[in-house]
């Protein structure tokens, strides 16, 4: 037990902060409130009148978050492999290159097919 109990009190620590800022927070700050604040905040854009079961998003929404999550993994791999760099020599550098080759492809399908385009 004498061993996790570092990791514990820094836990306890990381969760009295957490706690603290945000009673601290709601206890200093200022309290003047107008429409504007309370109005909901679209990247500068006005906001539009949303139905009650929410709007529909557009599919390049989908097909945007689709590419980052795709470069997002791709991100995942090569951190390992640029560790272990030394170590795979040709074999490793060939595979990485493969699969950053089969990545491009899908992206520049992307990109061809208009698909991050914002009309």
């Amino acid at each position: 037990m004498e061993l996790y109990t570092p990791v514990l009190v820094l836990a306890a620590i990381a969760a009295a902060f957490a706690i603290l800022s945000v009673i601290m927070s709601a206890g200093v700050g200022p309290r003047r409130y107008n429409r504007a604040k309370l109005d909901s905040y679209e990247c500068g854009i006005e906001p539009t009148p949303q139905p009650v079961g929410g709007g529909r998003f557009p599919i390049k929404y989908f097909i945007v978050a689709m590419m980052f999550i795709i470069f997002d993994i791709e991100i995942v791999f090569l951190y390992p492999w640029a560790v272990q760099f030394d170590a795979l020599k040709a074999f490793g550098l060939v595979e990485m290159v493969l699969f950053i080759a089969t990545v491009f492809v899908a992206f520049a399908y992307v990109w061809r097919r208009g698909g991050l385009d914002w009309d």
